[in-house]
C-alpha cells in the first residue's frame, strides 16, 4: 500500500476535484487506467447503451438510473472510526432509489472476511464495497470478484494487486502525517532539541508506515526528528497503554502526534492522570471528541488532521455509478478514476466548526 510513492511531497500530485456527496476534503485523485473489472455499459430504458454522461447533461450523475445491488464487507467496529465508516455508507446508499445496499456481516478477522465476500460473490451482485481486515490477505478474494465481472471499490486498505480492484478509495496517509508533522514543525520551529513523540496505529499496516513518513519528512523540513515512537491499534485502551509507556520513557515532552482518535482518547486519560501538562497533541480522524478538545481550547488538545470515514459514503456513491456504466459529470465523459486519494486537512481553533458536520464518536 505504497501508493504516497508516486505523490510523495506533492510535487508530483495531478488533482482532479470531483463533486461527490459528502465530502469535506476535496478529493485527490490520480488517473491512472482503468483496471479489467470496468463493467459493461448499463443498458437504458429504450434498450441501447448508456455512456458515461458528459458534463452538463441533464440526466447527469445524481439523476436515478438502472437499479443496482451494492455490497459491503467491513471488519467488526471495534472502534468508533470502524462505526462511523459502516454508518456513513449506509446513509448515502439510504439517499439513492435506485441502490439496493446489503452490508454484509461484520468480520472478526481476515479468514472470516474472506468467506463472506466468497459468499457475497456467490450472490453477483452489481458492485462490491471491501474495506479489508488486511489488504495482502484480501488481495486474493479480490481478484475472484474482479474475475466473476463483479466490480470491486478497495476502501482504505489497500490491496497488493490492482487487478483486485476497480476503484481504490482512501485517506492521503502521507499527507495525514506531513500535515501533523508541519504544524509540529511550525510551532517549535528553531527548538532543534524539542522531545516530539509518536503513537502510531497498527505497526503491520502499510497505511501507518506511511503516515510515519510524511511525518517524518515534515519535520525535517524544520530540522526536527521523532525522539520516540510507541505502537497502539487504533484503541482507546491500546492508546492509553501507549501514552504511559512513552511519559515513562520521556520525563519531557514538547509534542506527540497520535495516528488515531480513538488512541487519542486513551492517551489524553494517560497524560491527564500523569498530570503532564508540558507538551501539546496532534491526533487524527476528527472524531467529535477531540473537535470539542479543539474547540474548547483544552489542554493539550491543539490540532488534528482529518482522515474521515465520510470516505465509506463516496465509496457507495462510486460504486454506484460504476455499476450504472455513468461517470461523474464533472470528468467531461472520462472514465471514473482508478485511484482516488482524498487529501487531509489541518483542524484547529480556527476552522473546526466547518469539521463538526463529519465528526464521529
Amino acid at each position: 500500500m505504497n501508493y504516497h510513492k508516486d505523490h510523495e511531497h506533492g510535487g508530483s500530485r495531478r488533482r482532479l476535484f470531483t463533486g461527490v456527496v459528502a465530502i469535506a476534503a476535496a478529493a485527490g485523485v490520480v488517473l491512472t487506467g482503468c483496471t479489467s473489472n470496468t463493467p459493461k455499459p448499463a443498458a437504458s430504458s429504450a434498450g441501447g447503451s448508456t455512456a458515461a454522461a458528459p458534463a452538463g447533461n441533464s440526466g447527469g450523475a445524481q439523476a436515478p438510473g438502472k437499479k443496482v445491488r451494492i455490497m459491503f464487507s467491513g471488519p467488526v467496529a471495534d472502534h468508533g472510526f470502524l462505526a462511523a465508516i459502516n454508518r456513513f455508507a449506509k446513509e448515502q446508499a439510504a439517499k439513492y432509489p435506485d441502490v439496493t445496499f446489503t452490508a454484509l456481516e461484520a468480520a472478526p478477522d481476515a479468514p472470516s472476511q474472506i468467506a463472506a465476500v466468497q459468499t457475497a460473490i456467490a450472490e453477483k451482485p452489481d458492485a462490491l464495497i471491501i474495506f479489508p481486515q488486511d489488504g495482502d490477505q484480501l488481495t486474493g478474494v479480490g481478484k475472484a470478484a474482479t474475475a466473476a465481472g463483479i466490480p470491486v471499490i478497495n476502501l482504505d486498505r489497500k490491496f497488493n494487486d490492482q487487478s483486485a480492484y476497480r476503484m481504490f478509495l482512501a485517506g492521503d496517509n502521507y499527507k495525514v502525517g506531513f500535515n501533523a508533522g508541519t504544524y509540529i514543525g511550525n510551532k517549535l520551529k528553531g527548538k532543534s532539541d524539542a522531545v516530539i513523540g509518536e503513537i502510531t496505529g497498527i505497526a503491520t499496516l502499510a497505511l501507518t508506515r506511511e503516515r510515519s513518513e510524511g511525518f517524518k519528512d515534515a519535520l525535517a523540513i524544520h530540522g526536527l526528528k521523532v525522539t520516540r515512537q510507541v505502537n497502539a491499534s487504533f484503541t482507546v485502551q491500546s492508546g492509553q497503554a501507549a501514552m504511559a509507556n512513552l511519559l515513562a520513557a520521556a520525563p519531557k515532552l514538547d509534542a506527540v502526534f497520535n495516528h488515531d482518535d480513538d488512541q487519542n482518547i486513551g492517551s489524553e486519560a494517560a497524560a491527564a492522570q500523569a498530570n503532564r501538562k508540558e507538551f501539546f497533541i496532534v491526533g487524527t480522524a476528527a472524531s467529535n471528541t477531540m473537535l470539542k478538545h479543539i474547540k474548547n481550547g483544552d489542554a493539550r488538545i491543539e490540532a488534528d488532521v482529518t482522515f474521515t470515514p465520510a470516505i465509506a459514503a463516496t465509496a457507495v456513491s462510486m460504486a454506484r455509478l460504476i455499476a450504472q456504466g455513468r461517470s461523474s459529470d464533472d470528468l467531461a465523459g472520462l472514465p471514473l478514476p482508478s485511484n482516488m486519494l482524498i487529501d487531509s486537512e489541518l483542524v484547529t481553533k480556527d476552522n473546526v466548526a466547518q469539521y463538526e458536520k463529519f465528526g464521529w464518536d
